[in-house]
C-alpha cells in the first residue's frame, strides 16, 4: 500500500478499496463531534466550539483526500475500535468523491462559524449546513447509506463525470458493480 493514495488494491478487485467498517466508524466519530458542536451552538448558544470542531473536520478530510484516509485522525481512531473485525472492502473512488463533499461542507461551516463568533446573522446558514452534515453522517453510520456515493453515481449517470473502467462496489453492495 502506497503512503500517498486514496485506497489500496486487494486480490480479486481491479479497483482501489477501503474498509467499510473503518469508514463507517470514522463517520460515527465525526457524527459524535458534530453533535457536540450542534448542542453547544444551537441549544446552549455557545458558538466558540464550532470553528474548532469544523477546523478539525477540514484537517481530517484534507489528510484523507490528499495524503491517505488511513492517516486521517478519525479513521485512525476508528481503526482502534474495529481492528479485530474482518474487513469489508468497498470502492474507494466514490468514497473519495463523498469525502470531497465532506471537505466542502466542513470548510463552508468552518468559515461561516468564524463570522458567527461576532455576527449572529450567520446562525441560520451555519445551522442548515450543520444539519445537512449531521443527516449525511447519520445515514452513513446507521443505514450504511453514503449520500456522497449516491451523488457520485448520479453524476456518472448524468454524464457529468466519466464512467470508471471498473465499477467499484458501494456500501452494503447497494449499487451495481458492472
Amino acid at each position: 500500500m502506497s503512503v500517498i493514495s486514496f485506497g489500496y488494491y486487494i486480490e480479486n478487485k481491479p479497483y482501489k478499496v477501503l474498509d467499510e467498517r473503518r469508514m463507517r466508524a470514522s463517520a460515527g466519530i465525526m457524527m459524535l463531534l458534530g453533535t457536540i458542536a450542534t448542542i453547544n451552538g444551537f441549544v446552549l448558544h455557545q458558538y466558540t466550539i464550532i470553528p474548532y470542531i469544523m477546523g478539525f473536520f477540514v484537517i481530517n478530510f484534507l489528510i484523507g483526500l490528499f495524503i491517505n484516509p488511513m492517516f486521517s485522525p478519525t479513521v485512525l481512531l476508528a481503526w482502534l475500535f474495529v481492528r479485530r473485525q474482518s474487513s469489508i472492502p468497498i470502492g474507494a473512488v466514490q468514497k473519495k468523491f463523498a469525502w470531497s463533499i465532506g471537505l466542502l461542507l466542513s470548510s463552508a461551516i468552518f468559515i461561516l462559524s468564524l463570522y458567527l463568533q461576532t455576527d449572529e446573522s450567520y446562525f441560520h446558514s451555519v445551522c442548515m449546513l450543520c444539519m445537512l452534515c449531521l443527516l449525511m453522517l447519520y445515514l452513513e453510520t446507521t443505514f450504511a447509506i453514503c449520500v456522497g456515493c449516491k451523488v457520485y453515481d448520479l453524476a456518472i449517470r448524468a454524464k457529468l463525470l466519466p464512467r470508471p473502467k471498473e465499477r467499484p462496489n458501494c456500501m452494503g453492495g447497494s449499487c451495481e458493480t458492472k
